[in-house]
């Protein structure tokens, strides 16, 4: 299993998350992602899915 992914949502870097002891966290590679700088995730896939749903305008600010 790696520990690092990159996260990619319509063709456009995200950034990447970094596994360590707790969960994955995300740091961000374009402005638009910001929101999720040092956010801890419980997996690689959730942090695609929350970063997905930003780029949506779907994710409460409050969520993020």
């Amino acid at each position: 299993m790696s520990d690092t992914y990159i996260i990619e949502v319509s063709s456009e870097a995200a950034g990447i998350v970094v596994r360590d002891e707790r969960g994955y966290r995300f740091f961000a590679a374009n402005h638009r992602f910001n929101q999720l700088e040092g956010r801890l995730f419980r997996s690689a896939r959730e942090a695609e899915r929350i970063a997905t749903r930003l780029l949506a305008g779907t994710l409460e600010p409050e969520a993020a």
